[in-house]
């Protein structure tokens, strides 16, 4: 009985933990993703101007919004029932403290009627701006809001979020083109990332190398009783292999030389920040030490002023 009791709390147990894994494979896979899609709109940047035709940017754009719907909560209704909600509805409370923004302006836009079109809308001017790692930044900071619209288990409310806040700050290296009556706004479709361009399969020098052997046994056993004509596929030739080397060398050069540039473009941007930082640091020492000094000199004529009516009781 106890050895039954036991397997039955493992058996449990493992149905507890394979939704928290679910759960932090699907955030795993949706930052990862949005890195690489970045990365890719950074490169892109440098050959073309990005606009709505772009396949990078419609790519980011999904990402994004399927990121920021992780684990959305509903909205209860008078009746008690729960209808769905879009992430524009949390931008739009969340984001009203960043100085300069779009809300307004997206509420009022005429063209643009569901919610789930005004959040597109708000993705691409946020951008033309150069701001929407502010924005989310922001959004993030409200904790409190952020938890009244997101489930537990949520992107925005783990630890990803700060990292996606940083990945987003590259983008503003970039200069957006977008027309904001085009169809990338039709919120009747949901957005559908697309994982191909960023799919990748490496083979091992060993996995050629059976292959290869693979090949020569199949060569070898229907040489026996079949005609030259009908010999399966020739194997790969010493000269092949050392090709297919270089090509995976140069593959790694390319992929590191492109990491490379995009830590150096984040590490412009950071300094950027830090020395207006520290410009505005200065401004605030200087502020504080003016209003010490005012401070003083009216402590010293108030304490003059007590003196002359001290001398005149």
């Amino acid at each position: 009985m106890a050895s039954l009791g036991l397997g039955g709390l493992n058996v449990s147990a493992r149905r507890k933990s394979v939704p928290a894994r679910n759960a932090a494979v699907e955030r795993r896979n949706l930052i990862t993703v949005c890195r690489f899609s970045v990365k890719t709109l950074i490169d892109r940047s440098c050959f073309e101007t990005i606009d709505d035709t772009s396949p990078e940017f419609n790519n980011f754009a999904a990402i994004l919004e399927q990121i920021l719907s992780h684990r959305l909560k509903g909205q209860i209704t008078w009746f008690g029932y729960e209808s769905p909600r879009s992430f524009w509805d949390y931008i739009r409370v969340a984001c009203r403290k960043v100085s300069h923004n779009c809300i307004c302006s997206i509420e009022n836009m005429e063209n643009v009627g569901s919610s789930r079109a005004k959040g597109r809308a708000w993705i691409r001017v946020a951008l033309m701006e150069k701001h929407l790692s502010e924005y989310i930044s922001t959004a993030l900071r409200d904790f409190k809001t952020t938890r009244r619209f997101y489930e537990d288990g949520a992107i925005v409310l783990g630890e990803e979020a700060n990292m996606l806040a940083g990945m987003l700050l590259g983008l503003n290296a970039i200069d957006f083109s977008f027309c904001l009556k085009g169809e990338g706004l039709d919120g009747s479709f949901p957005a559908v990332i697309d994982y191909t361009p960023y799919l990748k399969f490496t083979q091992s020098s060993d996995s050629i190398s059976s292959d290869e052997e693979e090949l020569r046994t199949l060569g070898s056993s229907g040489s026996e009783g079949s005609t030259p004509e009908n010999i399966g596929p020739p194997f790969i030739t010493d000269e092949n292999s050392w090709y297919n080397k270089c090509k995976r060398v140069e593959q790694k050069y390319r992929l590191a030389l492109e990491q490379k540039g995009y830590l150096e473009e984040l590490v412009r941007l950071r300094e950027n920040q830090l020395s207006e930082s520290v410009s505005q640091n200065k401004l605030l020492l200087q502020r504080i030490e003016d209003m010490d000094l005012a401070h003083k000199m009216e402590k010293e004529q108030l304490e003059y002023i007590i003196v002359e009516l001290q001398d005149q009781l």
